[in-house]
């Protein structure tokens, strides 16, 4: 039953079979009774791995809360929240984070009741400490990306969570690197440590280049190097937000439409950005590290490191964001004058020639829509698809993704009929509510 259960899944997800990771961290958590640790690259499907399983141990029938999954930020939250849903095991679920009110995310668990929640340890603390989750029936508790929890100084809110689950049998630990020690205070009972770094490690599927500039503003050269690259998804990772404002200011005026994203800017433009990004309405994102973990991504062919890592983490996790399953991809470092390659970097590097001055910045083929209704409205991606060739006048072929999150949607369209689209659907109805349409800038 369990194996049946496991094939309907990747069938709904479209994949055709498990990576050898993935099917040992089944085996770790239906198989036994200890703790996992696992380590594996970034982009390798650790999501799915610690998801399918947990879906198999949990009781559909029960009301109850049975699991917590702890992640660093509202990003990865979100994702591995729609990972989860998207499976239709007909458990219920929601996700908790910082940014928005507690109270709305009161209102949601007891309208939910959910059976998973994943949550950021400051908010996952504070709704335990209001008694709005009741601990008492959780089972399992699972730290994604836990040396980055670490990291992002939450120690002492993931202590005061773990304390306040005093039920937990099992817990889980995943990382894309290895902590030199797992704090005490997650309690880790005979853990089974499951390493796939060296197998998973996406090295053998990136090939890594330098390119120079001439000057300590390689603006000029970043231009140059991403016309080259005509229409593929490109992200350049910069180590500071006004540095992010910088270059994709620059880039913008020189005819390239950008997205950025930097843990400055409020959780819709986040959204947004990524959106655009990952539907193709934008081929470049320009982004701190906040980009290289937890964002629903796929198939980003170039990464360029315009500011060194500050760390062999950040390295590891920036050109994890190509190269993801078992695709390949590109890295790219653009050196100035006075800047080398880290020690860290031990695979094989090449240069890379392009024409200067001669590229021309590609042209989306598409737009991005926000509309303002989602899954809380009862929206679903057929209902958007219909709105938009109904009431916006657009064919099958002129829609793109269409992504459908809790209270919005975002559609990408044909880019040279969003403005008839917006004008058409002003003030009409998505099943049966008006709803606003809007271009994502």
């Amino acid at each position: 039953m369990r194996e049946k259960k496991k094939v309907d899944v990747l069938r709904r997800l479209g994949i055709e079979a498990l990576s050898d990771m993935q099917l040992g961290m089944k085996d770790a958590m239906l198989g036994g009774d200890r703790d996992v640790v696992l380590l594996s690259a970034t982009g390798s499907g650790k999501t799915l791995a610690y998801l399918l399983p947990l879906t198999m141990m949990l009781d559909a029938e029960s009301d109850a809360l049975q699991a917590v999954v702890v992640v660093p930020g509202r990003e990865l939250a979100l994702q591995s929240h729609e990972v989860f849903k998207s499976m239709g095991s007909g458990l219920r679920s929601i996700c908790l984070y910082g940014g928005r009110p507690a109270m709305d995310e009161h209102r949601e668990l007891r309208k939910v009741s959910p059976q998973v929640v994943f949550a950021t340890p400051g908010r996952l603390v504070d709704h335990l400490a209001k008694g709005n989750i009741s601990p008492y029936a959780v089972r399992y508790l699972v730290i994604d990306e836990f040396d980055k929890c670490l990291k992002m100084g939450f120690s002492d809110e993931m202590k005061r969570a773990v304390s306040m689950l005093p039920g937990v049998r099992r817990r889980f630990l995943l990382s894309a690197t290895d902590a030199d020690e797992i704090p005490s205070f997650v309690n880790m009972r005979n853990a089974e440590r499951l390493d796939y770094l060296d197998e998973s490690t996406v090295a053998g599927r990136v090939c890594t280049y330098v390119v120079k500039s001439a000057g300590k503003d390689k603006l000029e050269t970043l231009y140059n190097l991403l016309c080259s690259f005509g229409e593929a998804s490109t992200i350049v990772f910069l180590n500071y937000r006004d540095s992010v404002e910088r270059v994709s200011g620059y880039l913008a005026d020189r005819g390239f439409v950008v997205s950025s994203l930097h843990g400055g800017m409020d959780q819709k433009m986040r959204e947004d950005a990524v959106f655009k990004f990952s539907n193709g309405s934008s081929s470049v994102l320009v982004a701190t590290d906040l980009a290289s973990r937890g964002l629903d991504m796929p198939d980003v062919d170039n990464i360029v490191h315009y500011h060194i890592p500050v760390g062999e983490d950040e390295y590891v996790h920036r050109t994890g964001r190509t190269a993801r399953w078992r695709a390949e991809g590109r890295a790219f470092f653009l050196l100035g004058p006075d800047e080398e390659l880290p020690a860290y970097v031990t695979d094989a590097v090449d240069g890379y020639s392009f024409g200067e001055g001669t590229g021309v910045p590609p042209r989306p083929k598409t737009a991005t829509l926000y509309i303002g209704k989602g899954k809380h409205d009862k929206v679903s991606k057929g209902d958007v698809l219909g709105f938009l060739c109904k009431v916006g006048g657009l064919s099958g072929g002129d829609i793109g993704r269409i992504d459908v999150r809790e209270r919005c949607s975002y559609a990408a369209v044909d880019i040279a009929k969003w403005k008839d689209v917006v004008e058409r659907t002003s003030g009409q109805k998505l099943k049966g509510i008006k709803t606003v349409v809007e271009l994502i800038k």
